[in-house]
Formats: C-alpha cells, structure tokens, sequence
C-alpha cells in the first residue's frame, strides 16, 4: 500500500489485527527485515511496517534528514487515523522515534528503540571512519546522512512523555556509554542490553527482538517516573 504525506510517498504493509504497531528499519533496508517480528506481532496487534523515504518502494529524494523523516511517521499516523499506535524503531528507525516521541507529544502509546543514537559520534570509530572513506568514493545520501546527523539534545529526550525501553547489543556499533545516556535522559525508560548481540543480529530476520520487548509492550499499566 502506499500513503502520501509531506510531499513524499511511503510505501507500507499491514498484517494482524488489534491495536496499531508500527515498524520502521534502519538505514539502506525495508519493512522486510521485520518478516519474523511481523509474524509474531500479528495475532495481537494490526502492524503497520513502513519503508521510510528513500528506501524499499518508497519515493527517493536528494536530501535526507532524521528530522523529517520523523514528520513523516506523524503525518502518516494522522493520515491513517491511527489511535496511539505503539512504535518500534532500528537504528535509524530508532533515531525517528526518539525524534517523533519528543516532537509530538502524546502521539504514540509506547516507544521502543534498539541501536539508536543521537549524534553521529556515538557511532564507534572505526565504524564512522569506514562510512566516511565509502562516502568520499562513492557519495551517498545514506550515508551522508549517517555521518553528519542526527542532533537530539538531552533536553529534547525529557520531552519524550510515553513509556519507553531502549534496546541494545552488547557488541553493538553505538557505544554502551551512549545507549546507557539516552534511557537515563528519557523519564522512566527501561534499558535493556542484549548479552553476545550486535546491532542488528536479534533484529533483522530474527524472532529474538519479540522476546526482548514482549514484557514491556504487554505491560498493561506502564508508568513513567520521574
């Protein structure tokens, strides 16, 4: 199915039934890599997996920005009439969804990130040197936008007003120091590190991430603390 928001066109599937839950992957992939995920989610709630602009079958454009991609998530959400849907996000689709939850206030019931980050040095050296050499010989929006955002301060992740738990591999490419700042800057989110995972080994085409997040989303009277 395809919806257009914000002068773009987002390609998205819809599998289950029940309250809304939307996916968004991470950066060069599609709503694919939820194939496993999807299936397990289905029988509880009605998923909504998104390919963001620029990826899968959605409209390509010249310039990508977290920022904007996060508007696209809300002016999706409005344009579906979606009702607190719950949101999971990957890496990139993670750095949506701290952007969206602090953006727009009371839009999501839920929020769970996993290998997200909030300056692109908390990517881990050796990883943001590699992207910047793949970058200068073959220039690429993706990875443009990899190595020069996102920008979210501390102060616009106590923005974030709904129950959230941010998700991590032990091995992952964004440092534990960093993944360990933005549960603690988010009022009363959960933390999870996963022991032995790196960033996208319990996500893409895995059944581990279900497991890793069934608690929290199943938790039928979440509370934030201040």
């Amino acid at each position: 199915m395809f919806v257009k928001v914000n002068d773009v066109k987002l390609y998205y599937e819809v599998t289950g039934q029940g309250r809304p839950f939307i996916l968004v992957h991470g950066n060069g992939e599609d709503h694919t890599i939820f194939d496993k995920l999807t299936a397990q989610l289905a029988p509880h709630y009605t998923v909504y997996a998104l390919d963001s602009r620029s990826h899968g079958k959605s409209d390509r454009v010249p310039v990508l920005r977290y920022s904007e991609m996060a508007d696209d998530v809300a002016a999706f959400i409005q344009a579906l009439g979606l009702e607190k849907p719950l949101y999971y996000g990957f890496s990139d689709g993670g750095i949506i969804g701290l952007i969206l939850a602090g953006r727009y206030q009371g839009l999501l019931e839920k929020l769970v990130v996993s290998g997200a980050n909030t300056t692109p040095e908390a990517v881990k050296p050796w990883v943001r040197r590699a992207m910047k050499l793949m970058n200068r010989l073959r220039p690429d929006p993706l990875l443009e936008l990899m190595i020069t955002q996102p920008h979210i301060t501390p102060a616009q992740l106590k923005h974030i007003d709904v129950p959230t738990l941010v998700l991590a591999g032990e091995k992952d490419l964004i440092s534990e120091e960093h993944t360990r700042a933005i549960a603690a800057a988010i009022p009363g989110a959960r933390l999870l590190i996963l022991p032995g995972e790196t960033h996208g080994s319990y996500v893409v085409h895995s059944d581990k991430l279900y497991a890793a997040m069934q608690s929290f989303i199943e938790d039928p009277t979440p509370r934030i603390f201040e």
